[in-house]
């Protein structure tokens, strides 16, 4: 049998390789799996392509007899917010996330909110690959696709409740928001406008072909972001993905802070505002060792998964843990929902400076220093392969985990080497003590890989 899901979802080339004739089939297979008569909420980000995407996948749903509602454009966590407290059987969210703007993906949501687990997907690949679908009776086929025009309005109101909104409002914070002309520019504003900043806005009209950046917030795209929130001289800037479900944080000083350090500085701040959760966090194995370096100071055990929120929201749910973070920018508070997301790790951020009393390019310089490259290079050979080769010729520098990859951890530096599950690409992430070290070492990986 062949295999459909990916690290999230499902991710292709737009209308070459996700086409109407597959995205129905899939939704047929989707709408089989939750069963007829259930209620799905569907939404998407701005994507070309998203309309016709979207439109394919209702009409495999209600060929299976699904309810189908339709939250319109919104962030990932705001479709998937709405789905656990409004009620709804389960989700499905056009979108490709991070990935370039060629391409669109859709992922499936349980009934709270979150991703289905590897199991269901399995279910659903059965379905899509047998061709086992539920097929309604006409006198079955009365429902329309219904507007459900309550999704903004209620992931606002609950990320808002989560925080002491008060407290950031006395610090009257001026931040800069990079919506990545897509659906995160629907909300953030709004998030730190009730929290009395003064708001500044960059890539927030809403655009299809994503003409400022990639739709992947890191130290290559945001480096106009970087330099516009230090001439503007804001205390915070944030950057967001294609679905917001990311935040990569620029600090007071303009530097741009990768999602395993605001990841690190939050947990211990969910720690200390939930005192009755375990003092444990969980994070996967592409984050930094800052974060046990510093967590662990603290009282705070560390728990690594492989890479992908589902793994990590899995892990929590099976050991518990305060939190849960990714070092692409995802973070997850349990109190709010058990999936990344870019608004409500915001809203959090902001609550911790206010909390702290300190600028943010100052909470950032708390942390243990490495210097860090990451880059991606073509997946010309498969995985095994790739790793084998890396094994071969770094395996011996130090502490070797096959979690997920490659990761090596030696004296003062670390590296992790991972076929995509979401691209066909092989990402390499290095931290060292120095940026030279960090540099080398990357290029050297990029020479044995190639």
């Amino acid at each position: 049998m062949g295999k459909l899901f990916g690290t999230a979802g499902v991710r292709a080339l737009t209308n070459k390789e996700l086409t109407p004739e597959f995205v129905s089939k899939f939704g047929r297979a989707v709408g089989t799996f939750f069963g007829s008569g259930a209620t799905i909420l569907s939404g998407r980000d701005v994507r070309a392509g998203g309309d016709m995407v979207l439109r394919a996948l209702h009409s495999g749903l209600l060929s299976a007899g699904v309810k189908v509602f339709d939250g319109g454009m919104a962030p990932t966590p705001a479709i998937q917010y709405a789905v656990k407290e409004l009620g709804y059987d389960g989700g499905v969210i056009v979108t490709a996330s991070h990935n370039p703007p060629e391409f669109n993906g859709i992922k499936v949501l349980a009934r709270d909110g979150s991703e289905i687990y590897r199991d269901k997907e399995d279910v659903v690949e059965k379905f899509f690959f047998e061709e086992k679908f539920n097929t309604e009776d006409w006198r079955g086929l009365v429902n329309d696709v219904k507007r459900e025009d309550r999704v903004l309005d209620t992931y606002l109101k609950g990320i808002l409740s989560k925080v002491d909104k008060e407290k950031v409002r006395g610090r009257s914070f001026r931040v800069l928001i990079d919506g990545a002309n897509s659906v995160g520019s629907l909300t953030s504003p709004i998030i730190a406008r009730e929290l009395g900043c003064k708001v500044y806005t960059l890539n927030c009209n809403l655009d299809p072909t994503f003409p400022a950046r990639e739709p992947e917030p890191g130290f290559d795209t945001l480096l106009e972001t970087a330099a516009a929130s230090k001439a503007i001289g804001v205390d915070l800037a944030v950057g967001h993905d294609g679905d917001a479900d990311r935040a990569i944080f620029i600090d007071s000083a303009g530097r741009i802070q990768w999602g395993d350090r605001s990841g690190t500085l939050l947990s211990e701040w969910v720690v200390t505002k939930h005192p009755e959760l375990p003092r444990r966090v969980v994070t996967a194995v592409s984050s930094s060792v800052v974060a046990e370096e510093f967590l662990k100071e603290k009282g705070i055990e560390v728990k690594w998964t492989k890479v992908g929120i589902i793994n990590i929201a899995h892990a929590i749910r099976n050991d518990g843990a305060a939190a849960g973070f990714e070092e692409n920018g995802g973070f997850l508070y349990p109190k709010h929902q058990f999936d990344k997301d870019g608004g409500m790790t915001f809203a959090l951020m902001l609550e911790l400076l206010a909390n702290e009393k300190v600028k943010s390019a100052e909470l950032f310089d708390s942390l243990p220093r490495y210097y860090t490259v990451k880059t991606k290079v073509p997946a010309k050979e498969d995985a095994k392969q790739v790793y084998a080769k890396v094994l071969t010729s770094f395996g011996s520098r130090g502490q070797v985990i096959d979690l997920d990859g490659v990761k090596v951890m030696g004296e003062g530096f670390w590296f992790l080497v991972r076929r995509s599950g979401t691209e066909p690409v092989v990402r390499i992430q290095v931290e060292a003590k120095s940026k030279e070290q960090a540099e080398a070492l990357a290029n050297d990986i990029i020479k044995v890989i190639q």
